[in-house]
């Protein structure tokens, strides 16, 4: 099968080579799929560097959700079948034409669902809703404010958001950015590039401030929207697109009573798959009803998956970007 390989932590997309190699292995619970596309996430610019949650042995293909047709499964396996249509969630292995995924995070696509459209799905829309729903317990009627609103998580948080009932106030870098979200829902729009995020959010709410942040930047917008949180506010750290870690200063959780909750998705698989099982539900129940939206700008071929790369990591894209592995 053909692969897009990285030989050495610190690459570049660049420096990513396709190559033949031998399918992987079929192990115990495992399934083995002819993958159609793949979806990118900021994750797998992490892999790269070595600095991922996972680090896998050299060398390896990035991505982490996956779309495509059932070759085989596992003895004992029956969650799904040969020729079944699947969305799946991988370690890593997704920029090539067959991948192995353990049964417990396959999901069978709905009819009415293409391999493109599947391949943007589960990372991001699992991120979003298990998080607003489950871990920071968005409520009808509450103020949620979307960082990085143009992005794979940003927009699905949006549109999440809107769907479970909020006010959501979505910050992007630019107008064109900003014109994404807006078609997804989101009812108040700053650009921080031009606008200061704390001084709109009081403007917009009255000086209260929001009750949920959802933060996949970290960096000033993460410094801002801690100030811009009411009091009792939760605030969801979902990643640190921007390249800073914050500092958090302590005393102003303390005074503000502010929640300030870690949420690492991918841990759920381990944490409480129930969970993330009852999470997946309502999300593919919305998705198969057309009430869910995935956004792609941009798609390409396996072997351009290095531009397919920089367009994420340079933030060109919104929303998604996918491989097309067969055509």
């Amino acid at each position: 099968m053909r692969a897009v390989l990285c030989k050495a932590f610190g690459a570049k997309p660049d420096d990513l080579v396709l190559e033949d190699v031998t399918p992987p292995v079929l192990g115990d619970g495992g399934v083995r799929i002819a993958v159609h596309a793949t979806g990118l996430n900021f994750a797998d610019t992490l892999l790269l560097k070595g600095e991922y949650q996972v680090k896998p042995e050299l060398p390896f293909s990035p991505g982490l959700e996956i779309a495509g047709e059932v070759m085989e499964c596992a003895p004992g396996v029956d969650r799904c079948k040969p020729g079944d249509r699947v969305m799946a969630m991988v370690d890593y292995g997704g920029f090539a034409e067959e991948a192995v995924a353990s049964a417990d995070r396959i999901h069978v696509i709905p009819d009415t669902v293409d391999f493109v459209t599947a391949a943007a799905f589960p990372v991001a829309y699992g991120t979003s809703h298990l998080g607003l729903k489950y871990r920071a317990h968005l409520a009808d009627g509450e103020t949620l404010l979307v960082n990085g609103a143009a992005g794979g998580v940003g927009l699905t948080a949006v549109e999440i958001g809107k769907r479970m009932g909020a006010e959501v106030i979505a910050t992007a870098g630019g107008a064109d950015k900003l014109e994404v979200p807006r078609q997804y829902g989101a009812d108040h729009l700053i650009d921080y590039r031009a606008e200061d995020i704390r001084a709109r959010v009081r403007d917009i709410t009255g000086g209260r401030g929001v009750d949920v942040v959802y933060d996949p930047v970290g960096g000033a917008a993460f410094d801002a929207s801690l100030r811009s949180t009411a009091l009792g506010g939760r605030i969801l750290v979902i990643g640190f697109a921007s390249g800073t870690v914050p500092q958090v200063p302590a005393n102003i959780l303390l005074v503000k009573n502010i929640t300030l909750l870690g949420y690492y998705w991918g841990q759920y698989l381990k944490l409480d798959p129930a969970l993330m099982a009852e999470s997946f539900e309502e999300l593919l129940a919305w998705l198969g009803a057309g009430e869910l939206k995935p956004h792609i700008s941009h798609t390409y071929g396996l072997e351009d998956a290095a531009q397919a790369l920089d367009a994420l990591a340079s933030r060109r894209s919104t929303g998604k970007v996918v491989l097309k592995v067969r055509t």
